[in-house]
């Protein structure tokens, strides 16, 4: 049975952001501004439709994900890197993957959860990123 991920997490931790954020391109000065924040994620999740809502909080700009687990949707990645990419996210074991298909290669991510803590490894052409979420309510 798949984790029911509901619930707001802060951000504890992160490493390689900067290198992830080149690889998609993202200018320099926005780099520095991303690398700065400290986003928050609210998960709205249920088990029995597989419906997901994946909000990320910034004071600088937020991001939502609507999506229904195992089906294909248009991503629009507007306010990420300017880019619309074919994304599909799904259960492997106990971890949430997302693969989006785009003009970039690799590119996706995943979320699992060790305790009170959920996790977000982020990749694309190579790169990997690493967030770390404190559950918070």
């Amino acid at each position: 049975m798949a984790l029911n991920l509901t619930g707001l997490y802060h951000m504890v931790s992160q490493e390689n952001m900067d290198a992830y954020l080149h690889a998609l391109d993202i200018n320099i000065a926005l780099r520095k501004i991303v690398c700065l924040l400290r986003p928050s994620k609210e998960i709205t999740h249920d088990p029995e439709t597989g419906h997901m809502k994946i909000r990320t909080l910034t004071t600088f700009r937020n991001f939502d994900m609507d999506f229904t687990l195992g089906k294909e949707f248009a991503e629009d990645l507007g306010p990420v890197d300017g880019r619309v990419c074919q994304t599909t996210v799904d259960w492997e074991g106990d971890k949430l993957v997302c693969v989006q298909k785009g003009e970039k290669e690799n590119r996706g991510w995943m979320h699992w959860v060790e305790g009170d803590l959920l996790h977000l490894e982020m990749r694309v052409q190579g790169v990997v990123a690493k967030q770390v979420f404190k559950k918070v309510k």
